[in-house]
């Protein structure tokens, strides 16, 4: 998990993540975090999000928060996504919140996708297994997408976004042809659903 942050130890590491590529509904979120390498800073437990339960992100999340030398989290909405597509969406959140930090770092390490700066990068595939930078960044999205979904649930109760984050679940997608889409569906990701 530090082969990469050995590989850089020289400089400041910035890791990129984001949450919300693949839902029909909601923001794409995209962060970035500069977490500090001494031993005794090194949190315990950060991995890809995926990985890890609720409660232990939910921790993990705030432990990071109080940690990192500079984080900066990113939403990209439904709108944007639709209009640029979600490749485009990712690199621009990412790119954003790069820039949203308050330190400049002199390394970049990202989640497999190539962005816009002057600041060396390397794209690294399943990059939140295998740094930790990325790995901190990873919680940091997924924590507060879910968070914004459970929030977004309360104004369209009818979707259960609480349930499945916007994903395309049976419930989803059951509710989706019930009810027809939301002001916060993404037009593109659903036009297999809605006739």
């Amino acid at each position: 998990m530090l082969d990469y942050e050995k590989k850089f130890s020289d400089g400041l590491i910035a890791g990129i993540d984001e949450a919300g590529r693949g839902p029909l509904a909601g923001p794409l979120v995209c962060a970035c975090v500069i977490m500090p390498l001494g031993k005794e800073l090194i949190i315990d437990g950060v991995n890809d999000s995926k990985k890890l339960s609720v409660k232990k992100r939910e921790m993990l999340y705030e432990k990071i928060k109080k940690t990192a030398l500079s984080y900066s989290i990113i939403e990209i909405d439904e709108k944007v996504i639709d209009n640029i597509n979600i490749l485009n969406a990712t690199k621009l959140g990412m790119e954003k919140c790069l820039n949203n930090l308050k330190i400049q770092p002199d390394v970049v390490l990202t989640d497999a996708v190539h962005i816009n700066t002057d600041i060396y990068q390397e794209n690294i595939i399943k990059g939140d297994a295998l740094s930790y930078n990325i790995a901190a960044a990873s919680i940091l999205a997924k924590v507060y997408r879910d968070r914004k979904m459970i929030e977004l649930s309360k104004i369209y109760p009818q979707y259960f976004f609480d349930k499945h984050k916007g994903y395309g679940t049976k419930l989803h997608i059951e509710c989706l042809i019930k009810f027809g889409p939301s002001a916060i569906h993404r037009k593109t990701f659903i036009k297999n659903f809605i006739k």
